[in-house]
């Protein structure tokens, strides 16, 4: 099996910072190595975006902060596009 490439937005980078500082980057590494094993991997459970972020996907740290990511089958990537709240913060 292939390991997916991971690839980070700008914004995501930034919110890998504030993981830090909240002592959530062990948590967060943990889902993006499940993430580059297999995208749609259950459990843990991921959700199918709807609305602006349709065509995305989502895996909770907690209960208020989500890894929000995009696949791209056919060259087996993963953008990150958010690692902190998604909900307008």
């Amino acid at each position: 099996m292939v390991d997916y490439k991971i690839l980070y937005s700008k914004l995501a980078l930034k919110d890998a910072k504030k993981l830090s500082s909240a002592n959530l980057a062990t948590k967060a590494q943990a889902l993006i190595e499940i993430i580059r094993k297999s995208p749609f991997q259950n459990p843990p459970p991921y959700e199918k975006l709807v609305g602006n972020l349709n065509g995305s996907y989502s895996r909770r740290i907690n209960i208020k902060h989500q890894i929000v990511y995009e696949v791209r089958e056919s060259d087996k990537i993963v953008r990150i596009s958010r690692m902190w709240s998604h909900y307008g913060e």
